[in-house]
């Protein structure tokens, strides 16, 4: 019996440890230094997107906010995580990047502290996206800035949107409007 109620309390506790592992508990840190807790966003679907300055798809900013803008009154976020993980492309301090982001385009969606989407250093929120053993839905590599993960309601990672596929991409529009 004692070792029943060991085994037991070890299958309970492995169940609690994997629930605790989900998109909802990351705490992040936003560009301005402060805790940003992704519980805050449950029942809202969310766009996870690596962001760089001087890309040749940095003009997307203004793309995701046009769509931020269309759909932020209907449970939807865009989170923009700054990196410097393809060709020094994102060079700029946490204040330089907020800087750029709002006075050339205007950026009003959250914007996070600069992290590492891939390598040894990556982020574990990159590390929860990408690994299909950690988030139960699928495996994918971040190929270049501007790569979009899509999150439902519910924390579940939905989909990938590639790196030049644009924000408002049908596929993008069709998951916002539930089609």
């Amino acid at each position: 019996m004692k070792y029943f109620l060991i085994s037991l309390f070890a299958v309970t506790s492995m169940g609690v440890a994997a629930q605790t592992t989900g998109f909802y508990s990351f705490t992040v840190t936003d560009i301005d230094g402060n805790e940003f807790s992704l519980s805050s966003l449950k029942g809202k679907k969310v766009m996870v997107v690596n962001t760089a300055s001087k890309c040749g798809l940095t003009p997307q900013y203004e793309d995701l906010q046009a769509l931020y803008e269309k759909y932020k009154d209907k449970n939807f976020i865009i989170i923009g995580f700054p990196a410097n993980n393809f060709m020094g492309q994102e060079p700029g301090s946490n204040e330089q990047i907020k800087e750029f982001c709002t006075s050339r385009f205007h950026v009003t969606f959250p914007m996070m502290s600069k992290i590492s989407v891939k390598g040894n250093d990556m982020h574990p929120l990159y590390q929860w996206l990408t690994q299909k053993s950690k988030n139960g839905v699928m495996d994918s590599k971040v190929k270049w800035n501007f790569q979009k993960y899509l999150i439902d309601e519910n924390g579940n990672l939905v989909d990938v949107v590639p790196p030049r596929e644009k924000p408002h991409s049908k596929r993008v529009i069709d998951w916002l409007e539930g089609k």
